[in-house]
């Protein structure tokens, strides 16, 4: 899941330093356990007096994290992100800043300079080079509720045929058809598999992303379920396509859309929810940070605070009926949290705001999947990897479970799968951090799990 950010309250604070120049971008890398490099950026600016930073970290995907406070008095760099515990001290030294970063409980050497690191090149030994030993078609389709085109690619067993067929969705945040993030293809590898093993897959970009049209930025679950009403919609339309055995598979924020749309058509067989929630979203928010912030050391004392601050943040969110009054409201209450806040840190909290007064995030936050599961009654496969510290598997597999019982669905797998993170690869910690430096894509148990599962529901 590219998907579900850490929402994490922070603030940037400036102080007075003087001194020779030192704005500008600089850029390091961490040598991580198993000879792993995680590339750092750090851009530090200056105002009159003071200084202000923030910081990228392309392999994980993250840019522009505002820092907590930023002091330079020659020679000694100091660089702060409180609520990530990540501090960083360094001495000027010619062209380069030699120091230490340290985060939570641990310390690493990291020097800095203006040359920028080149990025390693990624292996990836799951994904699949053409040609392809089955027939694979780019294809567009409309979705006339939202007025838009979108464009994906359709993988057919042979070219001529009558097959089961199944829709990718993909998690949160803005995503090509091959649900693509840190060099992972998840989904190219997922069709792949499937392909071979005689099902049809369709998987497209999402709106607004690459050859789909419309606004990705404005759209929430509900649009995103319109979407996928339609790619089944195509689908069906399809000569190759059985239209008594199309199914959805949707991966975090996909697994919580696929229901929606079972809900709405009678033309969705069967679900398979790739580490789908079955909590609200404020809820599932707030346990992602713990379960992060724990894994990444950050210390007990840190951590309630931003979950305290955070807590009443989406407690806002949930209760709020009119944008421009919870923009208002986020904005007083961001201040009030963020004692130290001078005004050159007031863009970083009008940022902050928006993001958090997203029309994706406030459906997110009140939305409870729960709900509408207790309204399907279609075979369900549910997996969840042990170390997912994006949606926890008991937490939300219960949910699930629970939820469909209630519906009174009979015809429903759940199951953990030890070792897997919320990518489904092979993990040590199930930190996202791990994500890119892992060279499996999508692991094979997992895959065999969807794959045999769906052959026994289309036989």
């Amino acid at each position: 899941m590219r998907n579900i950010l850490l929402l994490l309250l922070i603030s940037l604070t400036t102080f007075s330093a003087h001194g020779q120049p030192i704005a500008g971008q600089w850029f390091g890398a961490l040598r991580i356990p198993g000879n792993q490099q995680l590339r750092l950026v750090f851009n530090i600016s200056k105002t009159d007096n003071s200084y202000s930073a923030t910081m990228d970290s392309p392999d994980q995907g993250a840019k522009g994290i505002p820092a907590t406070s930023t002091t330079f008095e020659n020679p000694k760099l100091t660089i702060t992100l409180k609520n990530l515990s990540i501090d960083y001290t360094g001495e000027l030294k010619g062209d380069s800043i030699v120091g230490t970063f340290k985060q939570g409980g641990f310390s690493l050497p990291l020097t800095l300079s203006k040359k920028e690191i080149e990025k390693k090149a990624a292996i990836r030994p799951q994904e699949p080079a053409k040609p392809y030993p089955y027939h694979s078609e780019d294809v567009t389709f409309e979705n006339p509720t939202a007025n838009i085109t979108l464009a994906g690619t359709l993988t057919l067993p042979k070219k001529e045929g009558n097959f089961p067929a199944v829709v990718l969705i993909t998690g949160s945040g803005p995503q090509n058809r091959n649900e693509e993030l840190l060099d992972h293809k998840p989904f190219l590898v997922l069709a792949d598999y499937l392909t071979r093993n005689g099902i049809a897959v369709l998987r497209y970009d999402d709106r607004g992303v690459a050859d789909s049209k419309g606004n990705f930025q404005m759209a929430t679950s509900a649009d995103f379920a319109t979407d996928v009403l339609a790619a089944v919609t195509f689908l069906k339309g399809r000569k190759e396509i059985n239209p008594k055995h199309i199914g959805l598979i949707g991966h975090s924020e996909g697994g919580l859309i696929a229901p929606m749309v079972a809900q709405q058509s009678k033309d969705v067989g069967f679900l398979v929810l790739l580490a789908g929630t079955g909590i609200p979203g404020d809820q599932l928010l707030l346990k992602q940070q713990e379960l992060i912030g724990k894994a990444s050391g950050v210390s007990d004392s840190a951590l309630q605070k931003i979950l305290a601050d955070n807590k009443v943040a989406y407690n806002i969110i949930t209760q709020s009926t009119n944008t421009d009054s919870l923009k208002r409201t986020l904005t007083n209450y961001l201040k009030k949290v963020m004692p130290d806040t001078s005004a050159g840190s007031d863009e970083h909290i009008k940022a902050q705001v928006a993001q958090l007064a997203s029309p994706w995030l406030q459906y997110f936050m009140r939305y409870d999947p729960a709900v509408t599961l207790t309204k399907v009654k279609i075979p369900v496969l549910a997996l969840n990897g042990a170390n997912d510290l994006q949606v926890p598997a008991e937490l939300n597999l219960t949910a699930i479970r629970n939820a469909l019982a209630k519906a009174g669905n009979k015809h429903v797998t759940t199951k953990v799968l030890p070792g897997l993170n919320h990518l489904f690869q092979e993990s040590k910690t199930g930190l996202p951090a791990e994500y890119g430096s892992i060279e499996q894509t999508f692991s094979p148990v997992a895959l065999a799990e969807i794959a045999n599962w769906i052959q026994q529901q289309t036989k």
